[in-house]
């Protein structure tokens, strides 16, 4: 099935995303998401930044893009102590970037966020440029 071109994807010479980025940026950019954020988005997008800013966090929700785990699998495969870890992971549920339940004894923890799954990989996607000097690509 082919796409009908929306007057509104027309390009508008007072946008500042027009350009050679503007397609690729409106095709990844669901349509409920479109609008101008306000305060609001904002200050939420800022929380989840600030949670993210923190090396641990950061490797534990980027293990957790591979699928949910328990604290004891957590922590064996990030290296932090267990106490660092279940205080992480507290932090981490408080602010809404994961989810917990129980499994018997164990807590198990999982991350539905599709648009935090992306987000995260994105991230250490850009670090392994960084970190190994490969060039930029889209």
């Amino acid at each position: 099935m082919s796409e009908r071109a929306d007057p509104a994807d027309a390009a508008d010479p007072d946008d500042p995303t027009a350009g050679s980025t503007a397609p690729a940026v409106a095709a990844a950019v669901s349509r409920t998401h479109e609008r101008t954020p306000g305060a609001r988005e904002l200050a939420a997008a800022a929380e989840v930044f600030a949670l993210l800013s923190d090396p641990t966090r950061l490797h534990l929700l980027w293990l957790l893009t591979h699928g949910e785990a328990d604290v004891t699998a957590l922590t064996e495969a990030c290296g932090a102590a267990r106490p660092a870890v279940s205080q992480h992971l507290a932090k981490l549920r408080l602010g809404g970037l994961v989810q917990s339940r129980k499994d018997g004894r164990r807590v198990v923890y999982a991350m539905p966020d599709g648009h935090l799954k992306r987000l995260v990989v994105e991230a250490i996607s850009r670090a392994d440029h960084v970190v190994s000097g490969e060039p930029w690509h889209d």
